[in-house]
Parts: structure tokens; C-alpha cells; sequence
């Protein structure tokens, strides 16, 4: 498991930003969040009695929901912007 690096946030916050200086947009925070979950799924596979660090993967799921909730219920192109862009929602 490796943490999100500085140089990844940064290109994230870059790729997902709605204007110049947006850190903390949904689609930013989305975006993070999924890459979070994304190197918490690896790490599990490997580690599966890591019950400690499941309940944070857990923890982010439920997060990035309620974000995505909050978004389609505020800007469905928004939001569908992101699902597509992250290729959540298979």
C-alpha cells in the first residue's frame, strides 16, 4: 500500500479542478478519494486479516457516495463528467 504521493494529488487536483486555484470541488475530492480506494483494494488483496485498514477503505467508500450523491443531485453533467472521466458505475 502506498500512500497518495504529493506529485499524484497535484496532477489530480489539475486533471478534476472546475477553476484556477479549486482544491476541494467534488470531482477533486471524488477523484482523490478513488485513487485512495483504488492503492486500499491492492494493499487488501494482499493483506486480507487487515481488518484496521478495511474499515478506512470503508470509511472512504461511504465518503466518495455521499459526494457523488451530492453532485448528481446538484449538476447531473457534473456529475456524470466524473463517473465517466473515474469509470465508476460500470
Amino acid at each position: 500500500m502506498m500512500a497518495l504521493t504529493q506529485e499524484r494529488k497535484t496532477e489530480l487536483i489539475q486533471e478534476f479542478r472546475t477553476h484556477e486555484n479549486d482544491t476541494g470541488s467534488p470531482e477533486v475530492q471524488i477523484a482523490i478519494l478513488t485513487e485512495n480506494i483504488n492503492n486500499l483494494n491492492g494493499h487488501l488483496r494482499t493483506h486480507k486479516k487487515d481488518h484496521h485498514s478495511r474499515r478506512g477503505l470503508l470509511k472512504m467508500v461511504g465518503q466518495r457516495r455521499n459526494l457523488l450523491t451530492y453532485l448528481r443531485e446538484s449538476d447531473v453533467q457534473r456529475y456524470r463528467s466524473v463517473v465517466d472521466r473515474l469509470g465508476l458505475r460500470r
